[in-house]
C-alpha cells in the first residue's frame, strides 16, 4: 500500500499544480516536443515536473519512463515506473472532465502494481498484480455483458479510415470515445464499459502499463488486434493497437475485426 499511499501524494500535487491551467488556452501552449515525439503543452509540462520533483525525494523506482522526459534515472533499489502525468490533455485542455493521472510500476518486465486517478473528481482506480483492482479502495470487476448488441465500447479507428472497425462498430449498441486511454481501460475493469479497442497503432506503454493491470486484474482480457498476448517495449517512440473487454466477448470482438 506504500505505493498507493505515494501515488495519491502524487495526484493531489499534480492536481494542485495544474488547477489554474484547465480549461484555459494557456495550458495548451505547445512548450516542446516530448520525447514521444508529439508536442508537449503547459499543463504535461508542469503535471510531469511535480512528479519528477517528487520521485528525487522519494526514489520510489530505479528508472522513470515519462512521456514527456522519456527515461529518467531515479536512483531507487529496484524497479521502473511508467508515467502518463496527464492522460486525456486535450480534454483538460478544454475543461471535459475526463483526465487523469496513470502509474505503473513494473519490475523484471512485468507490471506489478497500478494507479489511475481522474484528476477532474479524484476517482481513484488501482491494482496489485494478483490482489485484484479497486475503485476507491473497494474492489471492483468487468462487466457480464456477452452479447456485442447490448455492450458499451470505446472503438478508435485510424485517422480517416475506419475501415477495419466498421463492421464491429455497426454491431455493438453504444459508441463511448472519451479521449482517455487510462481511463477508458479502467471503466472496463468496474463494469462501465465493456471493451476498449484502438487500431491507431499509437499507444504507448506509458499511456497503456497502468490501465491494462486495473482492467485484467479485474477479470478483463488484454490483446493485440489478432487476439495475442500484447507486449510494450520501454520505449514511448514506438505506439501499439490494443483490444480489451471485459473478457466474455474478447473473441468476437477479434473476429469482428478479422
Amino acid at each position: 500500500m506504500e505505493f498507493i499511499t505515494s501515488c495519491k501524494e502524487m495526484a493531489r500535487a499534480v492536481h494542485d499544480a495544474i488547477a489554474g491551467l484547465v480549461g484555459t488556452p494557456e495550458g495548451g501552449v505547445t512548450v516542446k516536443m516530448g520525447a514521444d515525439r508529439t508536442p508537449t503543452k503547459k499543463i504535461d509540462q508542469v503535471a510531469e515536473d511535480v512528479i519528477l520533483e517528487y520521485l528525487q525525494i522519494n526514489p520510489l523506482c530505479k528508472t522513470l519512463i515519462s512521456e514527456e522526459a522519456g527515461r529518467v534515472d531515479i536512483g531507487g533499489d529496484e524497479g521502473t515506473i511508467f508515467l502518463d502525468p496527464l492522460d486525456g490533455t486535450y480534454n483538460a485542455v478544454v475543461g471535459i472532465p475526463i483526465y487523469a493521472l496513470s502509474i505503473a510500476y513494473a519490475e523484471e518486465g512485468i507490471v506489478r502494481k497500478a494507479f489511475v486517478q481522474n484528476l477532474a473528481n479524484g476517482e481513484t482506480f488501482s491494482a496489485i498484480q494478483g490482489k485484484g483492482a479497486f475503485m476507491n479502495g473497494s474492489s471492483v470487476r468487468v462487466s457480464t455483458i456477452a452479447n456485442l448488441d447490448e455492450s458499451a465500447m470505446s472503438v478508435y479507428g485510424r485517422k480517416f479510415d475506419p475501415g477495419r472497425v466498421i463492421h464491429l462498430g455497426q454491431k455493438i449498441r453504444r459508441w463511448r470515445l472519451l479521449g482517455a486511454s487510462a481511463l477508458e481501460l479502467s471503466y472496463i475493469g468496474c463494469g462501465r464499459i465493456d471493451g476498449f479497442v484502438d487500431i491507431r497503432g499509437t499507444l504507448r506503454v506509458t499511456d497503456a502499463a497502468a490501465g491494462m493491470l486495473v482492467c485484467t486484474e479485474a477479470g478483463g482480457t488484454v490483446s493485440d488486434l489478432n487476439g495475442n498476448d500484447i507486449h510494450f517495449p520501454d520505449e514511448v517512440t514506438i505506439g501499439k493497437c490494443m483490444v480489451a473487454t471485459n473478457g466474455v466477448m474478447h473473441q468476437k470482438v477479434i473476429e469482428y475485426l478479422r
